[in-house]
């Protein structure tokens, strides 16, 4: 009888030990961009590394900014390529003439009202500065032959990053979503689009 409570006693260290690899495993093979934790606009913690297989574009937005009318187009593209492997993530911020002062619930409020925003929204954050969130401290700190590093200049900057976790390419405000420079790369990346 004390053999077989052992023997269920190692079984069962043993299957805990497999699963704390398998969990080790899975976070090794998350890419870094998607290796963070943020809360949600309804103030729910999520991890990055549920975007992980698709491709992601994380912008900062504001409500009261000139450019503030690109939630149409984020939400025309997340309408027409979410399904296909496209994740919208848009990350409210208040650092670019207050133009982002509201409460989560306001933001959430204004951009269904307006824009029949569907796709992911996160609760407000910095994206410079002292208190700068840990995804844009790393967004901001890469810098290949397609991406600038260095502080975000204003609302609505773009980060596109592929299916496979790198960061592609950084736009800033005054391109739109939905420029053709951007959709060609999410349609060559989905598939939608043959190399000539």
């Amino acid at each position: 009888m004390l053999r077989t409570a052992i023997c269920v006693i190692a079984i069962t260290l043993m299957g805990s030990a497999m699963v704390m690899a398998d969990d080790d495993d899975k976070k090794k093979d998350v890419p870094d961009v998607l290796n963070f934790k943020m809360k949600t606009i309804t103030g729910k913690e999520v991890s990055l590394s549920k975007y992980q297989g698709k491709m992601v574009m994380f912008v900062n937005v504001a409500s009261r900014c000139g450019f503030t009318r690109q939630y149409k187009q984020l939400q025309e593209l997340h309408f027409k390529y979410g399904a296909k492997g496209l994740a919208i993530v848009g990350i409210p911020c208040n650092q670019f003439g207050r133009q982002e002062p509201g409460s989560l619930e306001e933001i959430q409020a204004f951009c269904k009202k307006n824009y029949g925003v569907e796709f992911d929204m996160m609760a407000k954050v910095d994206v410079n500065g002292d208190k700068q969130c840990g995804l844009y401290k790393y967004l901001t700190s890469l810098e290949s032959d397609t991406i600038k590093k260095g502080k975000i200049r204003w609302n609505f900057e773009k980060f596109i990053v592929n299916k496979k976790g790198k960061v592609i390419a950084r736009f800033g405000s005054r391109t739109r979503p939905d420029d053709k420079k951007i959709v060609a790369l999410i349609e060559k990346e989905l598939g939608e689009k043959k190399d000539n």
